[in-house]
């Protein structure tokens, strides 16, 4: 079978026959076609090209989903890098990926054309957008029939539109989009705005300023920036205006096609968490509302009539109070930063030993203070130093009240900012070895790290015998507790379920490929995973994260760490990690999570294997649902699971070579095509295939983490 069709429509009376029409769409109908009632169109699948009357984007009626993906090369008509579609969370708008990794954002219809597009008239075609509870798509009608028109996505991920040349027989390019620095999604991140015609390109938009101003003005500006005001929900926030811009990223926005600006402006204002309003359509003084709820990202100065207001504080609102009381201790507290990143740079054998004796002693400013005057160079963490009587006023004296986990370093803390965020502090005991460690490495890694499936690192201290670190508080805790608890595994329907697996292999994908660090985190497991309020995962807990540089592919260690269950045979027996190690825990953490089962600790009367094991064995034999949580019956979306099985058992095959990287894995989970046939997993004990035999019996760990789950 080399092709296919998945149409289920059933033909009873009638002829069936196969007509291309002049539009260019090869049908499938019933007798003549006049009725334009098709069985199977090819317009409903496009591939590199659209034509004058396809629709791109969603029917969501059917589940279509029309989109264009790039050829592998100009003469290979196999999906390529590159795919361009309409994202249909929050309000619709045109992506362009390479892989999994957003590459441009076309912004949403502003009732002329796409935001992200400029404004040029032609007299060859007109767009058109529908958007309805039906379908949402955008179409190109040719003004002129006599003219041959389409739109073509190139192997090199340019979008182009070509007309037909009758002298030269052949396409020759009309319009080009252009691609420049500030083309590239998110360049600038949260609260920056990009200006082609500026230098440098990237600055912060009113009434605020660079969250890192070390790296920002090296010229990396993913880290966005800041309000320099905290606000003060009511009437005291104002909005400014801001003009002839690319509307920000909607996929976290509200929209109203009814309510006019006024409107638009109460309900923002109403809502503390808005951070910007705006029209929907620019067309005729403008009308619709537009709520942003979340950092203003990708936004760029345009040739637009585009006008949105953005929420800052006025002039009557209060200033953030300063964190110091005196220039003096702000310049320790500096300091103190800077010997922490001296610390991790002579993060050498003796200048470890030095420090733990230190640190029992409590006199660990000491010992840094010692280094840093020793030699090393200063380098700014860009992380917020916290004092001991801050975090001691948040978390109410630590009270026992405020304690959400406890682990071998110490306990977690629950605590409250003046400005009302909630965060967790994490104390390191006074009797742990491995903390040290583990604060050396997060505070050398995550801080650096930005993505909405990592967890946050919001600053540390380093004050007198203490040592803590402050992260982001995950209202829904860890992974673990909810899966694994009969009641609480009722709040994750199917729905939770697939996207918290999409946000951890979007989380590891970061981490191995997107970020200007290459991590492996080494203990990925249901526990290292917090759930937000809303059910969005955030990978934790990097104390045994490796960094990699560009050129290495591997390592080994005879140091073996991490959790029993999670840990591949490669890294088990002979020490050897890689980013394969986090790909197998990953496809250990899929199988959990449909399963709602632990790996360790399974245990079946029919066999002996582990739940890896008992998954092969079903999808061998065609009844991989028979893996699917009892408590998901009623929502699971069968082709989900399947691929989620299917995928779980590709990243825990045996070799590590077999298992695919997390830009397939990713791309494997958000299509719907064939997918490789997985061997059998590690560890598995069946009699089918004698499947390295050495690692039959579960592995002896050096150690064994105990990690924090913030709840």
């Amino acid at each position: 079978m080399i092709w296919s069709s998945n149409s289920s429509v059933s033909v009873s009376n009638g002829n069936v026959v196969a007509k291309l029409l002049d539009s260019g769409n090869l049908v499938v109908c019933k007798d003549s076609c006049s009725d334009q009632d098709f069985i199977w169109q090819s317009f409903d699948y496009p591939t590199d090209t659209l034509l004058a009357g396809m629709k791109f984007g969603k029917d969501l009626v059917t589940g279509i989903d029309r989109y264009l993906t790039s050829w592998k090369s100009p003469d290979d008509p196999a999906s390529g890098l590159y795919v361009l579609w309409m994202d249909t969370n929050g309000y619709p708008q045109a992506f362009l990926r390479r892989g999994s990794v957003l590459q441009a954002r076309y912004g949403p219809w502003t009732g002329v054309r796409f935001s992200g597009f400029p404004s040029k008239p032609n007299p060859i075609y007109t767009y058109d957008f529908v958007f309805n509870e039906k379908e949402v798509y955008s179409i190109f009608n040719l003004i002129n029939s006599s003219v041959m028109s389409r739109v073509y996505l190139s192997p090199e991920g340019n979008e182009m539109r070509l007309n037909w040349v009758d002298p030269t027989q052949g396409w020759m390019p009309y319009l080009v989009t252009t691609v420049d620095m500030c083309a590239q999604y998110g360049l600038c991140g949260p609260y920056g705005i990009c200006n082609i015609n500026s230098s440098p390109a990237c600055t912060c938009l009113e009434g605020f300023e660079p969250r890192y101003p070390v790296q920002w003005n090296a010229g990396n500006w993913s880290g966005g920036c800041q309000r320099q005001k905290p606000l003060n929900c009511g009437n005291e926030d104002g909005f400014w205006k801001l003009s002839g811009v690319k509307s920000p990223d909607t996929r976290h926005s509200w929209y109203n096609l009814s309510m006019n600006l006024r409107e638009c402006e109460h309900a923002c204002r109403r809502n503390c968490s808005c951070t910007a309003y705006g029209n929907m359509d620019i067309k005729t003084g403008g009308h619709g509302c537009l709520l942003w709820f979340d950092g203003l990202m990708d936004v760029r100065e345009y040739n637009e009539n585009q006008e949105i207001y953005i929420r800052i504080a006025t002039s009557k609102s209060s200033a953030m109070k300063p964190r110091y009381n005196s220039k003096v201790i702000k310049v320790v507290a500096v300091t103190m930063v800077g010997l922490v990143l001296v610390g991790l740079i002579m993060g050498a054998y003796a200048w470890k030993k030095k420090l733990s004796s230190a640190r029992r002693q409590g006199t660990l400013v000491k010992a840094l203070s010692e280094d840093y005057t020793g030699g090393g160079q200063k380098q700014d963490l860009e992380l917020p130093f916290f004092s001991f009587s801050e975090l001691s006023k948040m978390t109410n004296n630590f009270s026992i009240n405020n304690k959400v986990g406890e682990g071998g370093f110490g306990t977690v803390y629950k605590g409250v900012m003046e400005d009302g965020r909630e965060i967790a502090v994490k104390r390191l005991s006074e009797t742990s070895t491995q903390g040290l460690d583990e604060f050396m490495n997060e505070v050398s890694c995550i801080h650096r790290l930005q993505h909405r499936n990592l967890v946050k690192l919001l600053g540390c201290c380093a004050q007198k015998n203490e040592i803590m670190l402050i992260y982001e508080y995950m209202p829904n805790g860890s992974l673990d507790i909810v899966l694994f608890d009969e009641t609480k595994s009722s709040m994750l329907d199917w729905v939770n379920r697939f996207h918290i697996i999409n946000g951890i292999a979007r989380g590891l994908l970061y981490l191995h490929q997107d970020s200007r660090l290459r991590i492996i985190h080494r203990d990925l497991k249901a526990a290292n995973i917090l759930l937000d309020n809303d059910m969005n995962p955030k990978i934790s807990d990097f104390g045994l994260a490796r960094r990699f540089k560009g050129y290495e592919s591997r390592a080994n260690t005879k140091n073996v760490v991490g959790t029993y269950g999670y840990i591949p045979p490669e890294y088990a027996v002979h020490g050897v990690f890689s980013v394969k190690s986090d790909v197998f825990s990953f496809g250990v953490l899929v199988l959990e999570i449909v399963s709602g089962m632990k790996n360790r600790g399974f245990s079946s009367l029919e066999h002996s294997d582990n739940l890896l094991g008992h998954a092969w064995r079903l999808f061998k034999d065609g009844k991989s649902l028979d893996l699917v949580s009892a408590s998901l019956l009623g929502s699971c979306i069968i082709s989900e699971v399947l691929r989620s099985v299917q995928v779980g058992l590709l990243c825990v095959q045996d070799h590590a070579e077999d298992r695919p990287t997390m830009s397939s894995v990713v791309l494997m989970l958000g299509n719907e095509g064939v997918l490789p046939q997985p061997k059998p997993p590690a560890f598995f004990t069946g009699p089918e295939v004698d499947v390295c035999a050495h690692t039959a019996q579960e592995p002896s760990i050096s150690n064994l983490t105990i990690s924090f789950t913030g709840r």
